[in-house]
């Protein structure tokens, strides 16, 4: 939405459609709100619009404490987009930026520091500096509301460099210090713990046709990394995660409808899910893995749009309204097991898996890093028999000649993928679609029509849940 008067309407209008995909700014209050905020609509004159909350931060205005404009869904736009800005976006939700800075950011896109804010700047309004303290002032809500943590460990669990700086933070994008952000939430709902876990809201866009989601996890689930439990439309998804500071145990919810019956449509604007960490400075990366795995941040407006108006897909689109395109919570996990398949996945784990120094339940396990496969023994009935397709993965993935973050440019990954010994087409079709978030996948043989660009894998998706039915 590029028209401002267009835009307006949506405000006018409350339409949650757009929430996440602009926000605006009222300057006779030094407010900004997604723009659904229930608030009374504000007049034309007094509105700027933004394309993210770090520009509007950096304009000076505050977040709205009614409809929490940090609390939506990212913009569609960051998954589907294969440019540097959208490239960037994906990396500093990753938390790039908290732990490499700049420099590094820019060293993974392949431009200089200069271009990276550049380009950032001129299209939304902030560079990644900015686009990542709007990132650390989030998280710094959600443990200041959640958790009973010491304010000073929050500080520099949400990325930031100094208690000053979390506290100067804090009061510019909340207009309240931290100990008065957190008297807003009753002491009974901040009784998280590290141990006892983070429990989150993860906000999504639209109707969210979960049971297909929970059913290919469940399909696909690895033992000792991974479980499905519960009964049907209340299932819980469990898995460990190697984050970047330590590791983690996630659970997410498959919740029950209003009425209380199963349903396969997600009712509410969220998933429900709990979070235990080793260390907090990973909660960002947490976060930002699992809405990658669910596929959180698409836009099943213009996806149901694009889609419904092919006669073929038309009724496949209206049984599964808001069908996600799941993707990973570890892309290189991912790849191998695209590989290998789910049996000889367990076995990797049970054999190059690391253990968990607590155990929980049935999750044993991390999955086998690509260092740890390309260094096992070669002998002849391994599965990483030097030259063989899993050593030759694993060997790429390990020494980056393979690149797999959310930062890459998919093209150039496609063409490493497919350099390697016994990856075929389909294989790295795969990957693309998974590991790489890639809305626009036509394996090889497929016969899906141009006319569903850009989204012909959640066309597939729909395929695929049709014939299972």
């Amino acid at each position: 939405m590029t028209d401002q008067e267009t835009r307006y309407e949506a405000v006018r209008s409350r339409d949650a459609r757009f929430d996440g995909e602009f926000f605006f700014a009222v300057e006779t209050t030094g407010i900004y709100c997604r723009p659904s905020c229930p608030a009374v609509t504000p007049k034309r004159h007094n509105v700027r619009f933004f394309a993210t909350a770090a520009a509007a931060q950096g304009s000076g205005f505050r977040a709205c404490r009614r409809c929490r404009p940090d609390a939506v869904p990212g913009s569609a736009d960051w998954n589907v987009r294969a440019d540097v800005v959208g490239r960037a976006m994906r990396l500093i939700g990753d938390g790039v930026v908290d732990r490499e800075g700049v420099t590094g950011l820019a060293d993974r896109l392949g431009y200089s520091s200069r271009q990276v804010q550049r380009q950032l700047t001129a299209e939304l309004g902030a560079g990644p500096v900015a686009l990542a303290r709007a990132q650390r002032a989030h998280t710094a809500r959600v443990l200041l509301q959640t958790t009973g943590l010491p304010v000073t460990e929050i500080a520099f669990a949400s990325g930031f460099a100094s208690v000053r700086q979390f506290n100067d933070t804090v009061r510019a994008v909340y207009a309240a210090t931290p100990t008065e952000l957190r008297a807003t939430v009753r002491a009974s709902r901040r009784s998280a713990t590290p141990s006892a876990g983070l429990p989150l809201r993860l906000a999504h866009r639209g109707p969210y046709h979960a049971g297909t989601v929970f059913d290919l996890l469940e399909q696909e689930a690895v033992t000792g990394v991974e479980e499905v439990s519960g009964p049907l439309g209340g299932r819980t998804y469990r898995r460990t995660l190697r984050l970047p500071y330590g590791t983690g145990i996630v659970a997410v919810d498959e919740r029950l409808g209003d009425t209380g019956r199963a349903t396969a449509v997600h009712p509410g604007g969220w998933l429900d899910a709990r979070l235990h960490l080793t260390d907090l400075r990973d909660l960002t990366t947490a976060v930002q893995r699992l809405r990658r795995l669910f596929d959180l941040d698409a836009d099943p407006y213009a996806v149901d749009e694009r889609l419904g108006a092919d006669p073929r897909l038309a009724p496949l689109i209206a049984a599964r309204p808001g069908l996600r395109a799941p993707g990973a919570a570890d892309p290189e996990e991912c790849a191998v097991r695209a590989l290998v398949g789910r049996t000889e996945a367990e076995r990797l784990v049970r054999g190059y898996g690391k253990a968990l120094d607590a155990p929980c339940g049935t999750l044993t396990h991390l999955f086998p890093e690509p260092a740890v496969l390309a260094d096992a023994d070669s002998g002849a009935e391994h599965p990483t028999e030097s030259g063989g397709p899993l050593g030759a993965l694993a060997a790429a993935l390990a020494d980056g000649t393979v690149r797999l973050d959310p930062g890459v440019d998919r093209d150039d990954a496609q063409e490493a993928l497919l350099a390697l010994p016994g990856l075929d087409a389909r294989t790295v079709a795969a990957i693309r679609a998974r590991a790489l978030g890639d809305p626009d996948v036509a394996p090889p043989g497929a016969d899906v029509p141009d006319t569903w660009r850009p989204w012909r894998t959640y066309a597939l998706h729909h395929l695929r849940a049709a014939e299972e039915r």
